[in-house]
Order: C-alpha cells, then structure tokens, then sequence
C-alpha cells in the first residue's frame, strides 16, 4: 500500500519533479561552474543542460523548450534576439516546411493508402507478406515525406487489416505477433528510411551544418547513391530478424485479407484528379531534387537548391486547382485550413536547436569537448564509427534526434579535426545512428504512434528494440567504413 502511494505520488508529479530537476540541474552549472569555464561558455552550457534536460525528462513540450534561447541568451547577454532569431528562420527550416505542405497534399488526397494498397497487393495476403508489404510501402513513404507523416498515414491501414485478419486467419496462427510485428514495422520503417537527405530530419541537419562549416555541398543524388542501399538492407534486416526470429507469425494465405485490399481498391477506384495533380506535383519535385545539380551546371541564370524546390512545389500545390468544385469556388489542391495538421512544433525544435549549437560554437565549447575526447580516441576509424554510431544510437533514445544531431556535429567535427580525419568520416554515421532508436515509445514520433496502438507491451518494444539498436549499430558502421570514401569522392 505505502509502495503504491509513493509510485502515485511521483506519478501525479512528474512533470513538476522533471522541472525542478532541470532547473536543480541549470543552478548547478551556472553557481558552481564545476568545469571552471569562462563566464559566457558556462552560461552557455548551463542553459545546454536545462534544455537537454527537459527534452529529456518531457517536462515540456518539446517546441515550448526550444523557445528558451529567445528569452535567456538576450537576457545573459549571451546573444542578441536579432542574432537569436535569425536560427528560427534558417533556411533548412523552410525546407521541412515544404516537405510537410507536400506530405499533407498527399494524405489530402488519400494517394498513400492507394500507394500502400497496391504494394501490398502485389506482394500477397499471407501474414509475412502483408508485413513486408508496409515494410516496403512505409520505408519508400518515408523516404520522401516525413517520418511522422508517414507513420500516421500507414497507422489507421494497419489497423484496418488486423481488424481483417483477426476474424479470418487459421487456426495455427498467430495473431498477437502478426498485430505487434505490423504495428513495429511501420515505425521501424519510417525510422530506418534513410537513403534521402529528406528522409529524416537528422541527415538535413547535418547535411545543413557540414555545408555552411565546411562549405561541402552533399547533393541529393549522391547521398541516394551511397545510402539507399543501406536502406534496403535495414529495411530486409527489420523484416528477418522480427517475422522469422523474434514473432513469427504462421499465418497463410488469407482470402479475407485479399478481399478487403480489393475492395479498398475498388472503393477508391480509378486516380482521381485531385490524386493525379498531386502526383504529378510530387514526382516533379522528386525530380528535380535528383537533377538539380546537373541543371546548375547546364545553366547559371536559374540556381536551384532543395528548399527553393520543396518550397516551390508547395506553392504550386496551393495554385492548382483540384478538379472538384465545392459550393462555393474552385477548391486547390492545398487550402490553408489544411495546414492546420503542419507540424510547425517541428519547425521551432529545430529553430531552437540551431540557436543552441551556434551558441555552443561561438563559446568554444565544442572545440573544448571534442579535443577531450580525442584524447582519449584511436585512430582504427571502423573502431571509432562503432563508437560514434552506438553513443548515437543509444543516445537518441532519450532525447530528439534533431537536437541530437544538432548539438553532437561539432563535438564530433573536432573529434575528427583532432584524429586527422575528413569530419564526414565520424559525422555521418553519427547523423544516421540518431534516426534509428528503437527501444522506446520516446525514442522517435513513430514510436510513439505506433505504441498508442495497444498491440503492443513495453517489454517486447525494449527487446526488439535493442536487437535492432545493435544490428544499426553494425550495419550503419560497415557501410559508412566501406562505402564512405566513395561518397566522399562524389561530393568533392
């Protein structure tokens, strides 16, 4: 009785408890400046604390904490609020900006779950292709649209045919490991979605922070050559690893299963013209992310970069008309009101982690972090990705990846700088480790998504969470060590 009131009581206070420990945290730091840094450095890496701390405990919104630096680097003199400011309108920001108009256009209009229908008609009925069906639709998905969006739009369709498979499925079958797997796979998927720049935040991040430190320009194609491949392999790792040695399934062919994708099909019916515009607007966009650098070089007058094209693609989206009338005037493919589902919480993290790496950049704290661990460091650069890849890995389970990546790419960058090595040696499998967190419905927004779903228990998310952790881990560093110098090659 007196274990349950306790268990109640920090339960009531969590909130106020993860509060007082981030401020108890700041104070610390601040008063005692137990690293006997210069005043302005541990004002900095107090205030790096306080914000670390409540993403990591939730004692905030995660947006709401990212607007700190607004109001306590203008009031500790550590910056002014034009200086400030100017991190929350970075252009990478108006780059996830028209990734999400584009990714609300396409749930719009109902074009994923024909997409995802399709796919999984093609590859069959029975419980393991049916996975493997929202393994391939999720991680193609994801690969172009938000992570979150992606996840959100696969969820009510998963559901949809466990509900199918529940009442139709044989005897020997099992179900509870068809619903866990399926709903796992969806986040998994998103999250290991890694083969574009836009793929997940993280790698827009760091491929943000490498151009203006390093003047290096990663262009879209060439990061899909290297890293789309370790998708796939992710991507078929994900589905061995859950459906033929963690929850196997046993379940065959399913007519009903088959019957209601047909009949979801033939609900929707042909392309609509609203789907056909969009369409078309998606693939021209993907297009000319993939040939944007061959059009700067034929031409000077028109310089393209990838957020004047994601940008430019929402814009149009907002232009042309739908096809179908309403009551009152010619709808768009893109009304305001539909960007009521924008995450523009996103936006403000990420505005709020650029402001915090800056300020951590200009105080030297990086430099200072990065040259302590280097000396502790080897020069065996695939000892060193494993290092790197795990730290990430484990560490994006507590925290948001983009504030991960955000903070971490300088100390990493003088970690490199220190060993003599290219900063994309260490900064890029760090930067792809920070999408992969498996373990823990915080560790990712598709984790979370998909454990709301009440298919799955903590315990078999932890386990399977960390079987996938390790083999990341492998994975990512293998590639990076292998594959690395090509990529390097490409964009120099």
């Amino acid at each position: 009785m007196k274990m349950n009131r306790i268990k109640n009581f920090f339960s009531g206070y969590k909130k106020l408890l993860a509060l007082g420990a981030g401020l108890s945290v700041f104070l610390f730091f601040m008063l005692v400046n137990p690293f006997s840094l210069h005043i302005k450095a541990n004002l900095v890496l107090s205030i790096a604390t306080l914000m670390i701390s409540w993403w990591i405990f939730d004692a905030l919104p995660l947006a709401a904490v990212a607007l700190l630096p607004i109001v306590l680097f203008p009031i500790l003199n550590i910056s002014s609020i034009k200086d400030v400011t100017k991190s929350y309108s970075d252009s990478i920001i108006f780059l996830f900006m028209g990734g999400f108009f584009i990714g609300i256009a396409v749930e719009k209009w109902n074009l994923h779950k024909r997409i995802a229908l399709n796919i999984i008609r093609v590859t069959g009925t029975n419980g393991n292709r049916i996975i493997l069906g929202f393994i391939i639709a999720t991680g193609f998905l994801s690969m172009w649209l938000s992570n979150t969006a992606t996840t959100m739009m696969m969820f009510p369709i998963a559901a949809s045919v466990i509900h199918v498979i529940s009442g139709h499925r044989n005897e020997d079958g099992n179900l509870n490991n068809f619903s866990l797997v399926l709903m796992l796979s969806i986040a998994y998927a998103s999250n290991f979605a890694l083969g574009t720049i836009i793929g997940t935040p993280p790698n827009v991040a760091y491929v943000n922070y490498i151009a203006e430190e390093f003047n290096y320009t990663i262009g879209f194609t060439e990061w899909m050559i290297v890293f789309t491949p370790l998708t796939i392999v992710l991507l078929l790792a994900l589905y061995f690893v859950t459906v033929k040695i963690l929850y196997p399934n046993h379940i065959k062919h399913s007519e009903q299963g088959k019957k209601f994708i047909e009949d979801s099909l033939n609900e929707m019916g042909k392309l609509t013209t609203p789907e056909k515009r969009v369409l078309a607007v998606f693939f021209s966009v993907v297009l000319c992310w993939i040939l944007k650098d061959l059009i700067n070089k034929w031409q000077s007058q028109l310089v393209l970069d990838d957020t004047i094209i994601a940008l430019a693609g929402a814009i149009v989206l907002f232009m042309i008309p739908s096809g179908r009338k309403n009551s009152i005037n010619e709808e768009r493919l893109l009304e305001w009101d539909d960007t009521k589902k924008m995450a523009w919480g996103i936006l403000i993290l990420f505005g709020g982690g650029l402001a915090l790496a800056k300020a951590l950049e200009e105080v030297k704290l990086m430099e200072q972090f990065g040259a302590f661990i280097a000396s502790y460091s080897t020069n065996n650069v695939l000892l060193m990705m494993l290092i790197v890849t795990t730290i990430s890995v484990f560490l994006s389970e507590v925290m948001s990846n983009v504030a991960q990546v955000i903070v971490m790419a300088p100390v990493i960058t003088s970690v490199a700088t220190a060993l003599h090595m290219d900063p994309l040696i260490l900064g890029i499998p760090m930067t792809l480790g920070a999408s992969c967190a498996s373990m823990l419905p915080m560790g990712t927004p598709p984790n979370a998504i998909v454990f709301s779903s009440g298919h799955i228990k903590m315990k078999d998310m932890v386990k399977t969470g960390f079987v996938l952790n390790l083999i990341s881990i492998v994975l990512i560093s293998l590639f990076c060590y292998f594959l690395q110098p090509m990529f390097i090659q490409l964009i120099k």
